[in-house]
């Protein structure tokens, strides 16, 4: 007998069938290696197992930014390789099941929908992620400004533009997000949060979050605003006349700044015209002041209000002409308040305040006002050197029934300065034969001035009524020298005289 070969180690190639080619590739396809599977080639099945197993561990849960593109660009890779390597190899290799070709080509092309259902599950998942991620921004957003509302405007204003600008982006790049859905509601509460000093009646701590949400359109569209875009104008406007109003009469300084902003933003509207009635009738109170305790305040007040008001009514549009009436009659009440002024100051003993307050007065005023201004003025300079002449308020009267001869013996041109029952001065000139004396002259046994027979002293005499006559004798043109003073108490019956000199002080 011939001999038997050997059995094949492996059973022969199967003829070449495109169809079952395709069917292991399309299988291979899906991700789940089941071409592989039928060609019984576990490890490369297990590897396929694995390169899906990667890819959901990377893609789920769903992200926002989707699947990272190397993973995917690595996987569909493995996949091809798969898709192609399982068709070469099926190309001659039977199936375990089905053994008909075209029953597995069709559950490859069924199969397929795996990886189609697939990602359009994950497209929806990462669609959802995406919104919820928005409305995470948004929520952040909120967050922020409501921890910024319970901090002052100034140490949040940051913080309100930190989260405007989150809304800003999910209005206009997000416009179809459920997030920018949301976003009316929060600028609603926005503009609450931000405006909350006015609705609790905290008017000028109102100005600057007012005037920031002003320029909130600046960021958004008008039209993503609505009726927020005109929110903050009457608010603002009652806020700045409110404010305004409040240093007005509490006599700060910041009523200009806060009605000149309403004037140039709002010339319009209700709180505007209400600025030139409360500025006269500020003016109109510190006129009734004057006549009451603190008249040199109230005279104070009225000058500031004069060169405020004027500044206002530079740029007060239709309330210029009030504004400007207004600063008028505040300058007249002061300058005739300054009378009253000089009389309060004399009263409190405030001697210098009162001679220049009534020197300024009478070289102004006309009048019988005039002419006691001049005589308090006096007075107060005489009151100066002797402080028991100003514990009357002098009068205006004049002459008397007693001669008194004022004598100059001194080189200097003198003023004679005297107050009592009646008040005045006058000039006499310097002695021209007459010396300064010594202090050694003037404590001799015997001292006696102005009693040279042989000189011819500068003199005037004036009348006097009977009472304490307060003089003071001032050297003119000597800055540096002390006025002499006297006190004499007339009485009927007898002739006065009154001599000045002068004395030397050592080195002189």
């Amino acid at each position: 007998m011939p001999p038997v070969p050997p059995m094949p180690s492996s059973p022969p190639p199967a003829p070449p069938d495109p169809l079952r080619a395709a069917a292991v590739g399309l299988l291979n396809l899906s991700g789940l290696g089941l071409g592989y599977v039928l060609l019984r080639r576990w490890f490369l099945a297990a590897a396929c197992w694995v390169a899906t197993a990667v890819l959901l561990l990377v893609a789920l849960p769903a992200d926002p930014d989707g699947v990272p593109a190397g993973a995917l660009a690595g996987y569909v890779v493995v996949l091809v390789l798969a898709a192609a390597h399982g068709a070469f190899t099926a190309l001659r290799t039977r199936l375990t099941w089905p053994s008909k070709a075209p029953l597995a080509l069709a559950l490859g092309v069924l199969l397929l929908a795996v990886p189609t259902a697939g990602t359009l599950w994950y497209r929806d998942a990462r669609e959802e992620a995406v919104q919820q991620a928005l409305l995470d921004r948004l929520h952040r957003a909120d967050e922020t400004v409501t921890a910024a509302g319970r901090l002052s405007f100034t140490t949040s204003r940051s913080d309100y533009r930190d989260a405007l600008d989150v809304y800003r982006d999910l209005a206009v790049h997000h416009a179809g997000s459920r997030a920018a859905g949301q976003v009316p509601d929060s600028l609603r509460t926005y503009y609450r949060t931000v405006g909350a000093p006015y609705a609790s009646g905290d008017y000028c701590g109102a100005i600057e979050p007012l005037k920031y949400l002003r320029t909130v359109p600046q960021s958004l569209p008008e039209n993503r605003l609505g009726s927020l875009a005109q929110w903050p104008d009457d608010r603002l406007a009652t806020s700045l006349y409110d404010c305004g109003a409040t240093a007005l009469s509490g006599d700060g300084e910041g009523w200009v700044e806060h009605f000149g902003d309403l004037l140039g933003t709002f010339p319009d509207s209700g709180p505007a015209a209400k600025v030139a009635p409360a500025v006269e009738s500020a003016v109109a109170q510190a006129q009734k002041d004057v006549g009451g305790k603190a008249p040199c305040t109230a005279v104070e007040r009225l000058r500031e209000l004069n060169t405020r008001a004027l500044t206002l009514s530079n740029s007060a549009g239709s309330s210029a002409a009030q504004l400007t009436a207004s600063a008028n009659r505040a300058k007249r009440s002061g300058d005739a308040g300054a009378y009253d002024c000089g009389i309060d100051q004399y009263k409190d003993g405030q001697f210098s305040a009162a001679q220049k307050t009534m020197e300024d007065y009478a070289a102004r005023a006309k009048g019988a006002k005039r002419d006691r201004a001049r005589k308090i003025a006096i007075g107060a300079e005489v009151a100066q050197t002797v402080p028991a002449a100003g514990k009357k308020l002098p009068t205006t009267a004049s002459g008397g029934g007693i001669s008194v001869t004022v004598k100059n013996d001194s080189p200097d041109d003198i003023t004679v300065l005297y107050t009592g029952p009646v008040t005045g001065s006058f000039t006499l000139k310097g002695c021209g034969n007459c010396r300064a004396y010594s202090f050694a002259d003037t404590i001799r046994i015997g001292f006696k001035p102005c009693d040279d027979s042989g000189k011819n002293y500068p003199k005037r005499t004036i009348s006097l009524p009977v009472g304490t006559t307060y003089f003071v004798h001032k050297p003119n043109g000597t800055s540096t020298a002390t006025p002499a003073s006297d006190t004499a108490k007339i009485r009927s019956g007898y002739i006065y005289t009154e001599c000045a000199y002068t004395t030397r002080t050592f080195g002189n």
